[in-house]
């Protein structure tokens, strides 16, 4: 390991140790000369810089035909950019030991950087490279072509995968979101140069972006900085069709995909709410002590540990962009496949009509309150909720409102919301396995 990348290293470990928790930053909105925004908290004790940012449209505007495009960008992005070949620009990255990634999912494409204070400008000056000119030169496409057709054809081959594929595929047939982020083999063996060029006219450009920085750097410093890296990108992108109205099906609806394997992985669930709808946070605590909360769920509590039926069962909230679904998955023998589903159902039948106690909801609020300053342990964490906020359009001062939301919810409220979104009757649920007495 080069020593520059161990001393970053270092640097996150030291921050990681001494982090600030959720009330104790002040979020600054900053407006670059240029007329780009960030938000900022300033963290001058550790010499790091941590940004993240992201461009709203994801894998769900891809093209019919090159589903996985903009999954084969992400790995294409440290390969090369202006006038530095693959191998040239990688040396450089790692001699300023700046760490740099990117993702695509359904909604936003997203990028994340970290660099030392020492090496900012030289580190930005690569970034900006990256985010403006970056190369798809023959030989790195290649070579990254194989490594996503393998993770393609591993995702074909894993139970978890296809049975959540499926179950997209049942609740939104034929919408985007209901595509392969990764594309198939066909479609990634047949993306081109000219293809990831396209999806980076598509996705790169100024009025999509939004962006969080934390460290060590001022409000007057990270102004130019802003527009350095991503002054030189468009400001809107090519124009495209809108995406139609998402529309779930309704259930009951039941697939199963017969595999030669000792357990069957369920996957179930219904449509459930937006983000923005005004009751997503009675309806968050709901989730939280019926399918969220881990082992202390209520799911958990009778499939688990009263009838030893899996190892782990989980039902959440999931809002989009477009719509927001409700789903869970668990993992039972063949044999108990049947069993562990009805009692899956009978749980969330009896929470719907009775709801939690006064007990429930007390523990789940002092759990959800007293754990939010976790999501806060260090620069790129701090960075990636202020981007996810910025995403959710929930408003700069949320972090210090959102534990309050939490302690305001009541006992009617959370049994309104079970009533509400909870429909065991009418479950699309895909099933990978053997299952036994799955109805």
């Amino acid at each position: 390991m080069p020593k520059p990348l161990r001393s970053l290293l270092l640097v996150v470990g030291l921050f990681l140790a001494s982090a600030a928790h959720a009330n104790a930053f002040a979020i600054q909105e900053v407006t670059s000369p240029g007329g780009i925004k960030a938000w900022l908290v300033e963290e001058h004790a550790i010499p790091l810089m941590a940004m993240t940012y992201s461009f709203r449209g994801g894998t769900e505007l891809e093209p019919a035909g090159k589903e996985g495009v903009s999954n084969f960008l992400t790995g294409m992005m440290d390969e090369g950019a202006g006038d530095m070949l693959s191998a040239e620009f990688q040396k450089k990255r790692d001699e300023l030991a700046f760490r740099m990634s990117f993702d695509a999912g359904s909604d936003f494409f997203e990028g994340s950087f970290q660099t030392l204070t020492r090496n900012r400008d030289a580190a930005t000056d690569l970034l900006k490279l990256v985010i403006t000119s970056p190369r798809f030169d023959a030989e790195p496409l290649e070579r990254v072509r194989q490594q996503f057709l393998l993770n393609v054809k591993e995702k074909e081959q894993d139970p978890q995968s296809i049975g959540w594929q499926a179950w997209m595929d049942e609740i939104l047939p034929g919408d985007p979101y209901s595509r392969p982020d990764d594309g198939t083999e066909a479609t990634v063996a047949a993306i081109t140069a000219d293809d990831l060029r396209a999806a980076h006219r598509r996705i790169f450009n100024r009025n999509a972006l939004q962006i969080a920085v934390v460290g060590d750097i001022t409000a007057q410093e990270l102004g130019p900085l802003l527009d350095k890296v991503f002054g030189g990108l468009p400001e809107t992108a090519p124009e495209q069709s809108k995406l139609p109205e998402a529309k779930p099906a309704m259930g009951p609806r039941l697939k199963i995909i017969e595999r030669d394997m000792p357990q069957s992985v369920i996957a179930f669930g219904t449509e459930g709410i937006m983000r923005d709808d005004p009751d997503f946070i009675p309806a968050f605590v709901m989730s939280e002590i019926l399918g969220s909360g881990g082992l202390t769920s209520r799911l958990s509590e009778e499939i688990r540990e009263k009838r030893g039926l899996t190892y782990g069962v989980s039902y959440e909230l999931s809002p989009m962009d477009r719509l927001g679904l409700y789903a869970g998955s668990l993992q039972t023998k063949n044999q108990s496949a049947g069993e562990a589903l009805a009692a899956a159902r009978e749980v969330m039948k009896t929470y719907a009509e009775e709801g939690p106690t006064q007990k429930d909801l007390d523990e789940a609020k002092t759990y959800l309150t007293g754990s939010y300053a976790l999501r806060f342990s260090s620069n790129a964490a701090i960075a990636n909720q202020l981007l996810a906020i910025q995403q959710q359009d929930l408003g700069i001062d949320y972090v210090q409102k959102r534990n309050s939301l939490v302690e305001a919810v009541t006992l009617d409220q959370v049994k309104a919301q079970a009533k509400r979104l909870l429909h065991p009757d009418r479950l699309i649920v895909t099933v990978v396995g053997k299952p036994e007495g799955v109805k």
